[in-house]
């Protein structure tokens, strides 16, 4: 919006012409987003504390986490604000990228924010039916393969993708990219709904993959930098790089009150939209393979599940953790939760370094 309004107005007022610069317009949306977060973050929390719309913490969970009942939560309706707001003021939102990203985070955002009605709200535990919440998900990868397919303003979208570390090589998917689409957003926004449960954590490592899809983000979006490393030139891209400022911005403001002892959680309603989102920029940069690694911890968190059910179902009730997913196990084990969630934000850091060194070491 602001980029409408002012960025024409550049010829009788030079200060203006910043607007035309991406960088410039990230920073702005950064800043807006850690602003509104921190305005609306006490607003909200003191809404959702008289609503009573509060936390019940599982009984098979830690024992440490009891003392958390009764935490505010719903927490992602500030993730939300933090970065629908900002990119609507900073970004081109005529964008076809950018509206992608809007969208898929508003749609799995609501999806979350049901569920997380149905189980504060409506006192339904479970809250919304698993099938119910995967059709949801299956739509929209649909919905979001067809248009970048057939609606996207680049050709690129062919049914391929890049393979990391090799610059002459392409995954070949043909009729299987759009199923392959389906797969990375809805793995994406389960993965870290499964790690939201240790404070700061997943809202953390969110940050860090958006701050590395936003670099990843400028360079494919410019012609020079993309021919320098050698990848995929996807022009129009770059405005995906604003999108990344605001979730940024978004994740550290909410990280004020999120941060050990928590006084919010985000809830389905932010970790649903956070993951959709970083998997949706990885697919409209053509990246869905660095997904693995620069969002490695939450693999992590999701391999640990899998070998947790697996070895107690195909052992006779063995299991090789304390507890799944692995931040718990590591509570068991006796670490302070906050030295859990720092330690497995420089593993996060380290996997961010190793997905921008591959646009490098190709």
């Amino acid at each position: 919006m602001l980029y409408y309004l002012l960025y024409p107005l550049a010829d009788q007022i030079s200060g203006l012409n910043l607007f035309r610069y991406i960088t410039f317009r990230t920073a702005g949306a950064m800043a807006t987003a850690i602003f509104i977060s921190l305005i609306l973050g006490p607003l909200f929390i003191g809404m959702l504390k008289k609503r009573q719309v509060r936390e019940k913490i599982r009984a098979e969970g830690p024992q440490s986490h009891l003392k958390k009942e009764g935490t505010p939560t719903m927490g992602g309706l500030i993730i939300l604000a933090g970065i629908i707001i900002p990119t609507m003021l900073w970004a081109d939102i005529s964008n076809f990228y950018v509206l992608m990203a809007l969208l898929v985070t508003f749609w799995l955002g609501l999806i979350g924010y049901l569920d997380d009605y149905l189980k504060v709200i409506k006192n339904q535990p479970k809250g919304m039916v698993a099938s119910k919440k995967l059709i949801g998900q299956v739509t929209l990868g649909v919905v979001f393969g067809l248009l970048l397919c057939y609606a996207s303003p680049s050709e690129m979208f062919d049914g391929t993708t890049g393979i990391p570390f090799f610059k002459n090589y392409i995954l070949v998917l043909g009729p299987l990219y759009i199923p392959f689409i389906i797969v990375v957003l809805t793995g994406s926004s389960n993965a870290v709904n499964l790690t939201d449960g240790v404070d700061g954590l997943a809202i953390g490592l969110c940050g860090l993959g958006f701050l590395t899809f936003g670099g990843i983000a400028y360079v494919t979006g410019r012609m020079d930098f993309s021919n320098y490393l050698q990848i995929e030139y996807l022009p129009g891209t770059g405005e995906l790089s604003v999108f990344c400022g605001a979730a940024i911005g978004s994740a550290l403001g909410f990280l004020w009150f999120n941060s050990h002892p928590a006084e919010v959680f985000m809830g389905d309603t932010g970790s649903l939209a956070l993951g959709g989102a970083l998997g949706a920029i990885a697919i409209m940069l053509k990246k869905e393979l660095l997904l693995v690694i620069v969002g490695g911890v939450f693999v992590i968190e999701v391999l640990s599940v899998i070998i947790q059910v697996l070895s107690y179902r195909y052992r006779g009730g063995k299991r090789v953790f304390k507890m799944a997913p692995i931040h718990h196990h590591f509570e068991l084990l006796g670490w302070p939760e906050s030295k859990v969630v720092v330690r497995f934000w420089i593993i996060g850091a380290l996997f961010a370094l190793m997905t921008l060194a591959t646009l490098k070491v190709r």
